[in-house]
C-alpha cells in the first residue's frame, strides 16, 4: 500500500458507524478510560500495518487491560519528559523551555509514541535512533503533521453534529502511523 490519502483518512471512522459509539465509554471513569486507551492502541497498531478499512470492535476487558498496562509503561517516559522541561527552564529560562517543548512535541514525542504503541515496551519509548527517519524525511514528516492538523480541524467543525468528537479521537494518529509504516518499520 502506498501513502495514505486524505480522503481515506477522513472516511475511516465512518466506515463502521457503530464503532463511533465506543467514545461513550469515556463516561465510565477509570475503567472506560483504560478501555478506550487500549482500543486506541489497537487502532494505531492497525494503522501501522496499513489497515484503514474500518474501526475495530472494542473488546472491553482486553482493551481495558491493555490500556492500563500501556499507561503504566508510559510513566517513565512522561517523567523523563518532565525532567527535560524542568532542566531546560532552569538552564535557559522560560523561552528555552518553551522552544524545547515545541520541538520535542512536534518531532520527538509523536513518532516515539507510535513506536511505543507498536512495540509495547518501555524501552521503545527511548529508541531515539528512529528520529533519524524523521529528520531524513523531514519534508514528508512535516506534510504528515500538517495533514494531521487539517484532519483535526475538519473533525473539529464536525463536532457541531457530534460525530466529530469520536472521529477526531479515533483518527488522531492515522497519518503518523502511516509515516511510521512507510519510513520506520
Amino acid at each position: 500500500m502506498g501513502k495514505l490519502d486524505f480522503k481515506t483518512a477522513f472516511k475511516y471512522p465512518f466506515n463502521r458507524m457503530k464503532g463511533l459509539l465506543n467514545i461513550l465509554w469515556i463516561l465510565l471513569p477509570i475503567f472506560g478510560w483504560f478501555a478506550l486507551g487500549g482500543y486506541g492502541v489497537r487502532i494505531i497498531q492497525e494503522f501501522s500495518k496499513g489497515k484503514f478499512k474500518k474501526l475495530p470492535v472494542l473488546k472491553f476487558g482486553s482493551d481495558m487491560k491493555l490500556g492500563f498496562f500501556m499507561f503504566l509503561k508510559s510513566i517513565p517516559f512522561v517523567l523523563a519528559y518532565i525532567v527535560i522541561l524542568i532542566f531546560a527552564e532552569r538552564v535557559g529560562g522560560p523561552w528555552t523551555a518553551g522552544l524545547t517543548r515545541i520541538l520535542v512535541e512536534l518531532f520527538v514525542i509523536p513518532i516515539l509514541t507510535i513506536n511505543f504503541v507498536n512495540k509495547m515496551t518501555v524501552g521503545s519509548f527511548f529508541e531515539f535512533g528512529i528520529l533519524k527517519s524523521v529528520f531524513n524525511n523531514l519534508g514528508d514528516y512535516i506534510i504528515t503533521i500538517l495533514k494531521s492538523i487539517l484532519l483535526f480541524l475538519v473533525y473539529l467543525v464536525m463536532v457541531i453534529i457530534l460525530v466529530g468528537i469520536p472521529a477526531m479521537s479515533f483518527t488522531q494518529n492515522i497519518f503518523l502511523a502511516d509515516f511510521y509504516r512507510r519510513r520506520i518499520k
